[in-house]
């Protein structure tokens, strides 16, 4: 049986080992931990904050049929003073606590949601009602993030898993299955794991013809993955969808941008804005040349040390990516990155060609435009995008620049 290295605080210098050894500092105790903050006196909670639940009014049932039946009519207060009286009198049913997070969701009590979930779920992980709810809030629910995003991924494929399991032909649970496999769609594509947002998709398609759901995470995926003739079919097809009719337009106007046709493309930004001016609101594109000058300012106010580091890696204003620089790698990148950098880190040999430099950085102008709402919040945006592309640049990967809050 392995032991496992303990984490240090301080790098440890050590000779080559074994292959197969666990190399690590002497450590004969636990590792440290944050103290508990001391609040003297503090009473836990103001009793002006206290708003109890009404009792549950079960109508006869036991709590936790009632909690269900509530919240399958939507209604949501009662649902959850029965889930809360069923997870008090059965404090080990994960089905309980599971019923209780889709009420707290609801009613957008998220943060209680969350502990709600983490207990059914830590008392059975394989709890396919659990799983489904933790799954929707993170991937659905919650804002965005990238650690959301991937929490979401983590639920909603565990419980795909579960419920897609074949047993004499037939699936385990084919309702569980296809929802986990919306969700899943839904989550790959915001975590830019698009071909198996297509997968996933394809799973629901081909046993729920034309699913909405699945139609739009499906052509979501396939305009991520640069596949923009299929793309622009799927996207079609989703105008008449109340519901997806917004994001169709929005990204039919990518597509015809793409294509140089910006008269159609606008009328299609037009189109998206005045179905849902919240999510697609007017976009702040600067003039080319006023862009530059922004972008000089940023880079002039450089620490010295990124200056010498950026000698000889030209810094360009470009309108939008090409499609040679999306399609590079695999998978391709997304047509609404906000920068790029071309060429091998500073760790690596860089021969450039035909007289080309072989390192480069791009900002984006009309994609960062229309990532922010204001010109204070496009400085902000093209600051931030600037030090990430600076960030691959000296060897660094999506993930770390991400855990510095370079995303």
């Amino acid at each position: 049986m392995l032991a496992a290295c303990p984490r240090t605080s301080t790098p440890v210098a050590t000779e080559p080992a074994d292959a197969g050894a666990c190399v690590c500092a002497a450590a004969t105790t636990a590792p440290k931990l944050p103290a508990k903050p001391v609040r003297a006196n503090e009473p836990t909670s103001e009793l002006h904050d206290v708003h109890p639940l009404a009792v549950c009014d079960s109508k006869g049932q036991d709590p936790l049929a009632a909690a269900q039946k509530f919240a399958d009519d939507d209604k949501w207060e009662p649902a959850l003073s029965c889930a809360a009286q069923a997870s008090a009198l059965m404090p080990d049913e994960p089905l309980a606590h599971a019923e209780r997070g889709r009420a707290l969701m609801a009613l957008e009590r998220l943060d209680e949601a969350k502990l709600a979930y983490a207990r059914a779920l830590a008392l059975d992980p394989q709890s396919l009602e659990a799983l489904l709810g933790a799954a929707h809030l993170y991937a659905v629910v919650v804002p965005s993030s990238r650690e959301v995003d991937e929490l979401g991924v983590i639920y909603a494929e565990r419980g795909f898993a579960l419920a897609s399991v074949e047993t004499e032909g037939a699936l385990v649970d084919r309702d569980m299955a296809l929802e986990f496999a919306r969700i899943s769609a839904m989550a790959l594509n915001d975590v830019g794991r698009n071909a198996e947002a297509i997968e996933r998709a394809d799973f629901v398609l081909s046993r729920v013809k034309d699913d909405p759901e699945a139609s739009f995470e499906r052509a979501v995926a396939l305009f991520e993955r640069c596949q923009f003739d299929d793309a622009k079919g799927a996207f079609q097809k989703l105008v008449a969808d109340k519901t997806r009719s917004a994001h169709a337009h929005y990204h039919l106007a990518l597509l015809l941008e793409r294509e140089g046709k910006q008269a159609e493309a606008d009328k299609h930004f037009a189109k998206a804005q005045k179905l849902s001016p919240e999510q697609f609101w007017a976009p702040v594109i600067l003039p080319m040349p006023e862009f530059e000058a922004e972008l000089q300012k940023l880079i002039d106010a450089l620490e010295p040390e990124v200056k010498r580091d950026l000698a000889n890696v030209p810094i360009k204003a470009e309108d939008i990516p090409q499609l040679s620089d999306l399609t590079t790698g695999e998978p391709p990148l997304s047509p609404t990155i906000l920068g790029l950098f071309r060429g091998p880190p500073l760790q690596e040999q860089c021969l450039p060609a035909d007289g080309d430099p072989c390192r480069s950085v791009a900002l984006y102008r009309k994609n960062l435009g229309r990532a922010v709402k204001t010109r204070d919040e496009l400085i902000q945006q093209m600051r931030v995008t600037l030090l990430h592309e600076i960030g691959h640049l000296r060897g660094e990967d999506d993930g770390e620049l991400a855990a510095r809050g370079l995303e």
